[in-house]
């Protein structure tokens, strides 16, 4: 699924933004990767950081109990320009259940997010395993997220 939307261009990359400025206080590096040519930002982080008017814009449900997953996939080189990719990836709590993630892609001007949500219990732990695909080219990595119920 892909949702273009035409409101105000940097109003999801704002909302991230500030998210990602609030995990920064507890978290010791950036969450990107190097992938190849690539450079792929991830976070996760629970659905009530969102307001009501950006979570009902791209189709995002608020809940204590749910959680987003956020990638951007960069260019590498001097235009780090925006890739259109095919994101899949699945998530494991410690006990082991999986939970397949549906990324949907969402177009806001000249940046493309891809965008998932998981279901979560209080103090949950999850180790995510995402690949990004582009024709004949595929990269994957890990990262792990604990959400909390506020």
């Amino acid at each position: 699924m892909i949702i273009r939307i035409k409101m105000l261009p940097t109003l999801l990359l704002s909302a991230l933004l500030s998210i990602a400025l609030l995990a920064s206080t507890n978290a010791n590096a950036e969450q990107m990767k190097k992938l190849g040519n690539w450079n792929v930002h991830y976070i996760a982080f629970g659905a009530t950081f969102l307001t009501p008017e950006i979570a009902k814009a791209y189709g995002i449900v608020r809940s204590r109990y749910k959680g987003v997953v956020n990638i951007s996939v960069l260019n590498d080189d001097m235009t780090s320009t925006a890739q259109k990719v095919t994101v899949s990836g699945v998530a494991r709590n410690l006990i082991g259940n999986q939970v397949d993630l549906e990324f949907k892609e969402i177009v806001e001007g000249k940046s493309v997010y891809y965008i998932a949500q998981i279901d979560y219990s209080n103090a949950e732990t999850f180790r995510f395993e995402i690949t990004v695909k582009q024709g004949s080219k595929s990269e994957s990595f890990k990262f792990s997220q604990i959400f909390y119920a506020d």
